[in-house]
């Protein structure tokens, strides 16, 4: 079995270095193998702060800088998230093969610097501005030391711990969703099936959700709200009872073949009262549905004509050209007569 890389220094992120500057650590050349590439590398093992639990390095430092993430924890160096949220924000797919023998292979060749740097992902994202711009909301502004804590205790949970205040574990009982603590390393560095990274996804598509509706857009004359996750079983006159209480309704279209609804409102704070009102969620007939702004009109031809016919200014008129011989027609046409063009006939 190949050994990995050999290095003075671990790769890590800033909360699993911990807040002593003068940090003391325990090397020791190939003391275990990594738990992704399984082939043996340098371990590192450090205590990051007074009160906290003895830290070290979980994967070598090759695997480490295929996916630009901490040894230790294994997020993301840059914004200290998951994997999975920052692959799914820059649209990343995962280059490293599952299975051992090609995972091996290519290790292997990253190690010897095989391959090239275009190759690469590129996880700045320079190239998603967009999902830059997310990560940068979901990630922390400072370090989170308390991850670095010690685990609860286990007897103290059970009531039968009796070391008391000697007892290197934390004697508190276990909050939170349990689901979070089955992570797995593997996954975790792949980005498959992280529950850490799934509920920060549905976070942040909930809280994109939410500011669609509490950001009105620019144009006033957007009066509509546009609802989705409809069914068979909501009726335009349930709609009406929902959307009524809050202003003058217009008209509420509800199309044949379609799972959505459009509302339209007489005035423009109608419609962001019933925005407002639709962030906490939107329920009819014990039904979810989602509710965003409608979008601008389209400008052109169809649109000037269509404000024409509802009392708007009219549009410029097309000029449509007479036919010959019509009463008024003053256009210039040829002559048709052979003759006239110096033909002579036989």
């Amino acid at each position: 079995m190949a050994a990995a890389d050999d290095t003075e220094f671990p790769i890590l992120c800033e909360t699993c270095l911990g807040e002593n500057p003068y940090v003391r650590m325990t090397k020791e050349s190939h003391g275990k193998e990594c738990k992704i590439c399984t082939r043996p590398f340098t371990i590192f093992r450090w205590l990051p702060g007074r009160g906290m639990r003895y830290k070290k390095t979980e994967i070598c430092t090759t695997c480490a800088k295929l996916k630009n993430v901490c040894q230790t924890c294994i997020l993301d160096l840059e914004h200290g998230l998951p994997v999975q949220v920052r692959d799914s924000a820059l649209s990343i797919q995962d280059s490293v093969p599952k299975d051992d023998a090609n995972r091996r292979d290519y290790l292997a060749r990253a190690a010897g610097g095989l391959e090239t740097t275009d190759a690469r992902p590129d996880f700045s994202g320079s190239a998603q501005p967009a999902g830059r711009d997310m990560l940068r909301r979901m990630a922390r502004k400072e370090p989170y030391y308390k991850r670095n804590r010690a685990h609860i205790c286990s007897f103290f949970v059970k009531g039968i711990c009796t070391r008391g205040n000697e007892c290197p574990y934390r004697h508190e009982m276990p909050q939170g969703d349990p689901e979070l603590a089955k992570q797995n390393i593997v996954d975790r560095y792949h980005g498959n099936n992280d529950p850490v990274a799934r509920r920060m996804l549905a976070r942040s598509a909930e809280s994109t959700k939410k500011n669609s509706l509490a950001r009105p857009p620019d144009d006033k004359s957007i009066t509509s709200l546009f609802v989705m996750g409809m069914d068979t079983t909501i009726t335009q006159a349930m709609l009406t009872e929902f959307f009524a209480p809050y202003g003058d309704l217009k008209s509420i279209v509800v199309p044949s073949k379609g799972n959505c609804a459009f509302v339209n409102y007489k005035n423009r704070s109608a419609a962001e009262t019933a925005a407002a009102a639709a962030l906490d969620g939107c329920t009819v007939n014990n039904k979810a549905l989602r509710v965003v702004w409608g979008r601008a009109r389209p400008k052109g031809p169809q649109s000037e004509l269509h404000r024409t016919n509802n009392g708007g200014p009219p549009a410029a008129a097309t000029t449509i050209p007479l036919p010959p011989g019509a009463p008024g027609d003053s256009t210039a046409y040829p002559s048709q007569d052979p003759t006239a063009m110096g033909a002579v006939r036989r």
